[in-house]
């Protein structure tokens, strides 16, 4: 069955739209959804009759012809199907662009309302706002005073605020143009197909539901170091530092899923209702349980000040104070210019008694075992290690594990990126994992005391862990699954 078909016959498709990209000139667009909007068109999962039309200040402003262009280079570059064909072709007619500014939206306004009677029907509007966050609130309100606000969706793209103070006035600016059902808070994590299976390993497994709780895990990571810097990014990066970018925005999200009770339908209202209730347990941000790193060079970096105390580096210890979590602690870790870049939840269980094995206790392993281990990096595994006789007359005991890789146990052309699923989330109007407003503002509320009093950046050499004896600290007595212990012992 090829990729198309499989997808009409499995999934919903979307009623007709008309699609405006904000920001369409931009990093985000040319990387992600310009090519992810072409590959859902080659998967059959676009509407029958959809128009895109990509927006940006006036002094951006592209023809048509120069903004099919473009996405014609962004899909060739970024996207695994290339842009060939009539189905190229067939694509790029959807193709045009209306600049808009807060004060002159009419060349966008004009685009609209062509592109609708292009469409024919009653097209849905969705708008994807790939735009700096200080430009929310301006674009939010030309589009309610334009009326194109109007019976649309909105997707709104991280970071959701600064804090608990601006995500509430960025909420209020919102919700005077949007209901908080039209508005999709996007997190790219939250589309991964790996993601999506923790659900699936948790609650449709026996095996595993019963014991995911205090009484069997000892503690849980989400670790997701990137080695990649800043990459010239520092007029966003100096102002928002790693807790902001990549906690608050992503690892809390996951971690939602991790530890939310079973909901009673995956249906938005209730995944939504179990992850909030998740934030809702826990608790402030101890300083004393966080260390803020900052690679050696970083202020060198173009535009980053000489005395700059941004962080690129967060590990930190959180805790969820309810029945399930109670004394479980939850290590997050993330940062830049670091030694890999790895996805990884670990989930570390009690060590039963081995006084039966005391005899060879000696030999008894020291690194990683009784620990699930989900890469969720797409395509994602999912690894269970443990401790087993080794072959021998005597009672000797090794590490071993068993791993499942989607991968290589189902059809990869089948899965999407996390911008293409949560793009086809938006247009079917599936809220399920996107973030609420009272999520965003819980998350903020926690964090003030970091915010608040965040303890000095310690520096951290390229290429390393971060400061290597606070991170060790932070997480004693047990150990990060990465950097993992290759040394096999033996008897």
């Amino acid at each position: 069955m090829s990729t198309a078909k499989r997808h009409e016959y499995e999934l919903p498709k979307p009623d007709r739209h008309v699609i405006v990209l904000f920001g369409a000139t931009g990093d985000l667009a040319k990387r992600k959804l310009l090519p992810g909007l072409y590959h859902l068109y080659v998967a059959g999962l676009m509407p029958d009759k959809f128009a895109i039309i990509g927006s940006a200040p006036e002094k951006f402003s592209m023809t048509e012809d120069e903004f099919r262009q473009h996405a014609h280079d962004a899909v060739t570059e970024f996207c695994s199907t290339k842009p060939e064909g009539d189905t190229w072709q067939r694509f790029a007619a959807t193709l045009s662009f209306g600049s808009a500014d807060p004060d002159a939206f009419m060349p966008l306004l004009t685009k609209v309302k062509e592109a609708e009677q292009a469409v024919g029907g009653s097209p849905r509007r969705l708008y994807h706002l790939a735009i700096p966050p200080s430009a929310f609130g301006s674009v939010i309100a030309m589009l309610g005073s334009s009326g194109l606000a109007e019976g649309a969706r909105v997707i709104i793209e991280k970071p959701f605020g600064t804090d608990l103070e601006s995500a509430r006035a960025l909420n209020e600016s919102i919700h005077k143009v949007f209901s908080e059902s039209q508005i999709f808070r996007i997190d790219h994590f939250l589309g991964k197909e790996s993601v999506d299976n923790i659900l699936a390993l948790r609650f449709a497994n026996g095996l595993f539901e019963p014991i995911w709780n205090r009484s069997h895990i000892r503690y849980v990571q989400i670790d997701v170091p990137e080695t990649l810097s800043i990459e010239g990014r520092a007029d966003f990066y100096d102002k928002t530092g790693a807790y902001r970018d990549m906690i608050v925005t992503h690892l809390f999200q996951v971690l939602g899923f991790v530890a939310m009770e079973p909901p009673t339908a995956l249906t938005a209202k209730q995944l939504r209702a179990e992850k909030t209730k998740v934030f809702d347990a826990l608790k402030p941000v101890d300083v004393r349980h966080v260390v803020r790193g900052q690679y050696e060079g970083y202020r060198s970096e173009p535009g980053v000040a000489a005395d700059s105390q941004t962080e690129t580096m967060v590990a930190l210890r959180a805790e969820v104070d309810n029945w399930r979590w109670a004394g479980v602690p939850f290590y997050l870790r993330s940062g830049k210019s670091l030694g890999a870049s790895r996805q990884v939840i670990t989930l570390g269980f009690h060590e039963p008694p081995l006084k039966m094995f005391a005899v060879h206790r000696k030999d008894v392993p020291s690194g990683r075992r009784n620990e699930i281990i989900i890469d969720f990096a797409d395509p994602g595994s999912i690894t269970t290690k443990f401790l087993a006789k080794q072959p021998g007359a005597e009672m000797c005991l090794n590490e071993a594990s068993m791993v499942f890789k989607y991968g290589d146990s189902f059809q990869a052309a089948n899965a999407l990126e996390g911008y293409e699923r949560l793009i086809l989330d938006a247009m079917l109007g599936d809220q399920s994992l996107f973030t609420n407003s009272e999520g965003i503002e819980r998350l903020w509320e926690i964090s003030t005391p970091l915010l608040d009093n965040p303890p000095p950046v310690e520096p951290y050499p390229q290429g390393s862990w971060g400061p290597a004896e606070s991170v060790g600290k932070l997480i004693a007595p047990f150990h990060w699954h990465i950097p993992e212990n290759g040394a096999q012992p033996s008897c």
